[in-house]
């Protein structure tokens, strides 16, 4: 972690040119497909993502990068390097490191991701979604060459101003949110969407609490052989040694020693720095007010973790991104 803290603060600073001629080399006169996928783990769905993504041009998965920590802010089942590997052997011909997905919020992640894709030339975006009315309405307004935005209870075509509808599944939001973010970025970038239905019966939460326990064989319907394979190979070098987890002391000095205003909202260093000290990663979330997203309290806790200041963060979002770094390359087996 303590690595990836430095790159993060780095890439707020400069930009590595070099990493950006090295990877247009070797995508040159290429049609670039590009997807963001945590893989967390690689299972069926994304395989069939990916398969339709290649019939499309060169495949390239964007993996969220640095602190290898979700967007519900826990860290991910194992790193960002694993995960790569289970993209290449599933088909994927480049992997290439994406944004902080935990440390940012949510519409900073996008702002990161969208920039990420128009430097890599993404013409086409693979992203599976539900069938839902709204959905149907999405879809119909972005193939007709409009964006998407979201508003609280709405879903708007940003061209037309028709309301769409009122929300959307999870899934389904991102996409929603991508083609917001590309619109209010002014970019000059307009990738086309492949819309994929996604796969039913599949279960990144059982498939993580199957590996967990190392009982594979319980998802293993779920799971592409490629996938199982590492799982199979990791299990014989010892599971536990590759599953992440919270660096907790790490989190207890800073939030009992350091300015927390600095790294963290104002109203959230507050209510804190008022209830210091913590003997506990519980005492702590406990302490941490409600806040817009489910999952804030663990986003608050990875701050913590990470200790990376809120300006910081401000100019690595600005500087993105400040390289292109491919964490594994399959083209020589494509």
């Amino acid at each position: 972690m303590i690595e990836d803290i430095k790159e993060i603060k780095k890439d707020a600073k400069k930009k590595d040119k070099e990493s950006f001629k090295k990877y247009y080399k070797l995508v040159e006169d290429k049609k670039v497909v590009a997807d963001f996928t945590e893989y967390n783990p690689l299972h069926k769905g994304h395989k069939y993502a990916l398969d339709k993504g290649k019939e499309k041009g060169l495949f390239i998965a964007v993996v969220p990068g640095p602190l290898d920590r979700s967007g519900r802010g826990v860290p991910y089942l194992f790193s960002r390097y694993i995960r790569a590997e289970m993209a290449v052997r599933a088909g994927a011909n480049l992997v290439v490191e994406g944004p902080p997905m935990g440390l940012l919020g949510s519409g900073q992640y996008m702002i990161c991701l969208i920039k990420l894709f128009h430097k890599l030339g993404a013409e086409i975006i693979p992203r599976g979604y539900i069938p839902e009315p709204t959905m149907d309405k999405v879809i119909d307004c972005i193939n007709r060459g409009y964006h998407i935005l979201v508003k609280p209870f709405k879903i708007i075509c940003a061209e037309t101003g028709e309301i769409l509808g009122e929300k959307l599944a999870i899934d389904n939001y991102v996409i929603a949110s991508m083609s917001q973010t590309i619109y209010k970025l002014r970019l000059n970038y307009e990738p086309k969407f492949l819309f994929i239905k996604r796969l039913e019966g599949i279960s990144g939460t059982k498939i993580r609490e199957a590996i967990f326990k190392g009982k594979f064989e319980e998802v293993k319907d779920m799971l592409p052989k490629t996938t199982l394979e590492i799982l199979e190979e990791l299990k014989k070098e010892g599971l536990e040694n590759y599953i992440l987890k919270r660096d907790v002391e790490r989190i207890l000095e800073t939030a009992n020693n350091y300015d927390l205003y600095k790294y963290l909202p104002d109203h959230v260093a507050e209510v804190l720095e008022k209830n210091r000290p913590f003997n506990s990663l519980e005492e702590i979330k406990r302490a941490i007010p409600m806040g817009f997203s489910r999952h804030f309290k663990e986003r608050v806790i990875t701050r913590l973790e990470a200790r990376i200041e809120k300006d910081v963060i401000k100019k690595y979002i600005d500087n993105y991104p400040a390289k292109i770094k491919i964490l594994k390359s399959g083209l020589d087996d494509s």
